[in-house]
């Protein structure tokens, strides 16, 4: 009776007041049922899931420590059958500060094939990067990870993590997540272009951003962000044989299928990622050698879309106007765990 009365509420999850009288009660059992058996714990995280873009049931959850371990014992565990919805919880639950605290969270390691780090956010990292397309657990793809991450780099220490090289494999996390700007995923395309351009705030840290991964930056190879975030920018279009040959060899040659993201909020968050980068001398001179204009230029031509070619605008006139003036950004969060900057 218990799994088919749990199958019952997911179709009235689409109200939280429902689970939320008396005193939160029905959300501590549901917290119960996610430890139950997989037909019954599924039910009870997709109503979580549901419910949990309430404020009082979000801060519910996210301040619980003992359930917040529990989805991470589920998560990093390879056989889990649930883990994309406890993946889409712990990305609602991101939308709280209090899930800062997964940045200095220390628990015990999982399989030494999902993560050899003791950090939880290294291990979300993990399950990320080497869950895509089943290749961790082939009962999830991890994708809504992405919008955790997205959500963790809205925070100072956040960006830091990911900008800093880990102990336990040597690399530096947002170099990982460079190879998902084309991911078939909307979801894992979209997380990741958010936290691309959070990290981006940083601006000591443009160097590492900008050079090449042969390149050494304060002990860590060069992230090599540009080319990834050029990539999806980039339609079928033939370019002059002096724009080709003053392009990044990735953006030259192109196969004739290639279609540009299809998504404009993400080539509007690839836009203001690259305005990030451009608010150094150094970055807008590697914006200069590196070709982007032509590039930019299509984009604008290509794109029917008012904030598009705006900020396409904005970006011509960084990288060909003169060098009298600095720009400058602040930070202003949405929603979204997007930063959104003011020139």
């Amino acid at each position: 009776m218990i799994p088919l009365a749990c199958e019952h509420l997911v179709g009235h999850s689409e109200d939280p007041t429902i689970f939320k009288k008396p005193q939160l009660v029905p959300i501590q059992d549901l917290k119960l049922l996610v430890r139950d058996y997989p037909p019954i714990a599924k039910n009870a995280l997709t109503i979580l899931v549901n419910i949990s873009h309430d404020a009082e049931v979000l801060e519910n959850l996210a301040s619980d420590d003992t359930f917040i371990e529990i989805l991470l014992k589920k998560i990093t565990d390879p056989k889990e059958t649930a883990a994309d919805e406890v993946a889409m919880l712990l990305s609602n639950l991101a939308k709280s500060d209090q899930m800062e605290k997964l940045i200095t969270l220390k628990r015990a390691s999982p399989a030494k094939d999902v993560s050899t780090s003791e950090y939880a956010l290294d291990q979300l990292f993990d399950c990320f990067v080497k869950g895509a397309d089943g290749g961790l657990n082939k009962n999830a793809n991890f994708d809504y990870l992405a919008y955790l991450l997205a959500d963790m780099s809205k925070h100072e220490a956040g960006r830091q993590h990911f900008l800093s090289k880990r102990e336990y494999d040597g690399v530096v996390p947002i170099s990982k997540l460079m190879v998902f700007t084309e991911h078939k995923s909307h979801i894992r395309r979209r997380g990741v272009a958010s936290t691309i351009k959070n990290v981006a705030f940083e601006t000591q840290k443009h160097p590492l951003l900008l050079a090449d991964d042969t390149d050494i930056i304060d002990g860590s190879p060069g992230v090599n962000m540009l080319p990834y975030i050029l990539l999806p920018l980039a339609g079928s279009e033939e370019y002059s044989e002096e724009e080709s040959a003053n392009m990044l060899p990735d953006l030259q040659l192109l196969p004739p299928d290639k279609a540009r993201e299809s998504d404009n909020e993400i080539v509007l968050t690839h836009l203001e990622t690259l305005l990030l980068l451009s608010t150094t001398r150094e970055g807008r001179d590697k914006m200069r050698s590196a070709g982007v204009y032509p590039l930019i230029r299509e984009t604008h031509l290509r794109v029917d879309n008012d904030e598009v070619r705006e900020a396409c605008d904005r970006l011509v006139q960084l990288i060909m106007g003169d060098e009298e003036e600095t720009p400058r950004i602040e930070e202003v969060v949405d929603d979204d765990g997007k930063i959104e900057e003011i020139f």
